[in-house]
């Protein structure tokens, strides 16, 4: 049922199009897909999602395990008819979690022990506890269970990340292969390593062994800078199997997106488009708006004239401003709503112009067009 296509690839950079066929549609590559953690994007409904091009969301197997549990989403008959969503799902390991939940933890081969975040209850998460709450979720692309090291980490910390890393991969394999249905659920490996290239080098060539349906690159953007970043993405560009879908997790600003696309990524995901939004900060193409700042209070222009979105069509900065000065709910969703048509767009555009035989000249036309300094807080 899973099966990847590489439709068009840039000679220059190795930008790839393609198209990844799932139980629940075909998502076409490069892509970004929207975070809905709880089973729900926030601010967002399923049709507005569906409006705005959304070919594929996300969920996280740790909070949904939490709220509203397994047992709940298993009679509602999975993560796609509980929150009414009928386009593909992915969703997290819960690995991420052995990552931001640092202090509530002890992590050892065997499992992770930590606490609940919300009452303090204790949690056992192991490869096979993701994998069984992962069938429950049915979802269309489902995570190993991997150790994210936080940044800045030592060598031996992140090689001792890359071993576990590993042991959990051949783990979550096993149980999915003999327990979960592979030709309904597609399970991605995760290559780890921090900045250090001899470990991503060795993780990838690790993890690509298993022979997974696709790779994810984990560990990124979580505090280093975008050079050492783009660094590590040339590393693995021809050590990842040219044949499989690449996915960099978590990783949303625009610029990371082309630059992740020109190093032959295909997905992408990450929580930036709508915890801006609800800040009242929205990207455009030439960069990031503070929309709180006085200089749109008398700006009856359109908050971004080259975007389709619903918010960009109907309504002016100088009301979207007065939105987000005064705290209605309806800017947050706005203001959401077009940082992930944006976002969204930006991959659209982007295997528009390596179908187009023309990648290199938009690459360095978004490069050169989106910047920072425009963001006024007067």
């Amino acid at each position: 049922m899973f099966e990847f296509r590489i439709i068009a690839e840039c000679p220059v950079t190795g930008a790839r199009a393609g198209e990844f066929v799932t139980p629940h549609g075909i998502i076409r590559t490069p892509v970004f897909m929207p975070v809905g953690t709880l089973a729900t994007v926030k601010a967002m409904s399923p049709r507005e999602l569906e409006e705005i091009n959304s070919q594929i969301i996300l969920g996280n197997t740790y909070h949904l395990y939490l709220r509203p549990g397994a047992e709940i989403i298993s009679e509602a008959g999975g993560l796609h008819n509980f929150m009414n969503w009928n386009r593909p799902i992915l969703t997290d390991s819960g690995g991420f979690q052995v990552f931001s939940l640092a202090r509530l933890q002890k992590i050892t081969d065997k499992n992770v022990l930590c606490r609940s975040h919300i009452d303090g209850s204790q949690l056992i998460m192991s490869p096979e506890w993701s994998m069984n709450m992962q069938k429950v979720l049915g979802s269309d692309i489902a995570m190993c269970f991997d150790q994210c090291c936080e940044f800045p980490a030592t060598h031996e910390k992140a090689e001792d990340a890359v071993r576990r890393t590993t042991l959990w991969a051949k783990r979550s394999r096993e149980f999915f292969m003999s327990n979960n249905n592979p030709d309904k659920q597609a399970l991605f490996g995760i290559v780890q390593g921090s900045v250090y290239e001899d470990l991503r080098r060795r993780s990838a060539e690790e993890i690509t062994s298993l022979d997974f349906p696709g790779y994810a690159i984990g560990g990124l953007s979580v505090g280093e800078s975008h050079a050492e970043m783009y660094r590590i993405l040339d590393v693995l560009k021809n050590i990842m199997p040219r044949e499989k879908p690449r996915y960099l997790m978590g990783v949303g600003y625009p610029l990371n997106i082309v630059e992740g696309i020109a190093r032959g990524v295909d997905m992408f995901d990450c929580v930036l488009p709508t915890r801006n939004g609800r800040n009242a900060t929205v990207f455009m193409s030439t960069g990031r708006l503070n929309m709180r700042g006085k200089i749109y209070a008398h700006d009856f222009s359109p908050l971004d004239d080259e975007c389709d979105c619903y918010a960009c069509r109907n309504f002016t900065r100088s009301y979207l401003r007065h939105l987000a000065m005064t705290g209605e709910i309806l800017g947050a969703r706005l203001f959401s709503w077009h940082n992930l048509r944006f976002t969204i767009r930006i991959a659209e555009q982007a295997r528009e112009a390596i179908i187009n035989g023309n990648f290199p000249e938009f690459l360095e036309s978004f490069t050169v067009k989106f910047h920072d300094d425009n963001n006024s807080e007067d």
